[in-house]
């Protein structure tokens, strides 16, 4: 990814003064919230209304929390009403661009090269990592929102009125056990693999290369008793781990060198990411050669040959056993 500071670039987004060793992820900026009637927006957010058309989304395929929102945009029946430009697997200096590789796109809202422009598009002197996923409004020119989490909050219930689609990934009643489940799943397994992959000491690699694996052995056995994290419901918090299992034994096993086991070595977790995966719409938002390009190639400080592994086999279409706990 880039960086900009107040709307100029740098190519050191990954700030060497500020930490010692560990990867700290910085929060995303841009907070505001689409809702059902353009009101209510949560923490005093801005709040803009759900209309079919107005927004688009801006996703790298490779990006695990971009894969979030595309996955949310598919189970709520949002893609006739939500536009989506993808960027090129390749991150160089300039962050994200738009450029010719299988599966990526254009920007079809402003023809624009790189992701930083849209954002210097929204806020001229924006200050800040230049991510995906982004919402954009094409209507006012600026974007709603970087924050995966609250996009697919927003995907889930803001445009029910207009699909007609009530399915609830966030049910009142769980919300306090997915909330609990995110927040560990995030601490210990979301960004637990990039503080493995990013560390800079062999102590802090170290640390999160065994809380990774704690975190793993926990989801396992809750996974022994259970269908899904929150019960025999699905709901948010799997598709949020999910996004991780899928890639980890492409990706973060060897490049991340989180090589105590493989989520193939895990029987739960294996059966359950090959559930997910199969689950109606899901497999078009996986892209393995956007994956594996990203990560060998854009991270060139980990990979410094570039060199993209042809394997490993991988068969997320192989029959599973979730059904058990039906």
């Amino acid at each position: 990814m880039s960086l900009l500071i107040k709307g100029e670039l740098r190519d050191d987004w990954f700030d060497k003064t500020t930490d010692s060793g560990e990867y700290i992820r910085q929060d995303s900026q841009f907070r505001h919230w689409i809702t059902a009637d353009g009101r209510s927006a949560p923490d005093g957010a801005k709040a803009y209304p759900a209309e079919a058309g107005r927004y688009h989304l801006y996703v790298s395929y490779a990006c695990p929390w971009a894969n979030r929102t595309l996955i949310f945009r598919t189970l709520k029946k949002l893609e006739t009403l939500i536009s989506v430009s993808v960027v090129h697997p390749d991150m160089g200096v300039e962050g994200w661009k738009f450029a010719d590789f299988r599966g990526a796109t254009r920007d079809h809202v402003h023809d624009y090269e790189f992701m930083h422009q849209v954002y210097t598009l929204a806020q001229a002197d924006y200050t800040g990592i230049v991510t995906v996923p982004v919402l954009f409004d094409k209507k006012t020119n600026t974007i709603v929102n970087n924050e995966s989490s609250e996009i697919i909050r927003m995907f889930n219930s803001a445009f029910n009125h207009l699909t007609g689609d009530g399915t609830d990934f966030y049910p009142k009643h769980l919300r306090k056990e997915i909330n609990d489940i995110n927040a560990f799943v995030y601490d210990n397994v979301n960004n637990g693999v990039y503080r493995c992959g990013f560390a800079r000491t062999q102590a802090i690699y170290e640390a999160g290369f065994d809380q990774l694996f704690a975190g793993l052995e926990r989801l396992e056995q809750r996974l022994s008793q259970q269908r899904y994290l929150a019960g025999n419901t699905l709901t948010e918090a799997d598709w949020r781990l999910f996004v991780t299992l899928v890639r980890f034994d492409a990706v973060y096993y060897s490049h991340f060198k989180c090589n105590l086991q493989r989520i193939i070595d895990y029987p739960n977790l294996a059966n359950y990411v090959r559930e997910l995966y199969q689950y109606p719409g899901i497999r078009a938002t996986i892209d393995f050669d956007h994956i594996k390009r990203h990560y060998y190639w854009s991270h060139d400080a980990i990979n410094p040959t570039r060199i993209v592994p042809k394997g490993p086999a991988l068969d997320f279409d192989a029959p599973h056993d979730r059904e058990r706990f039906s």
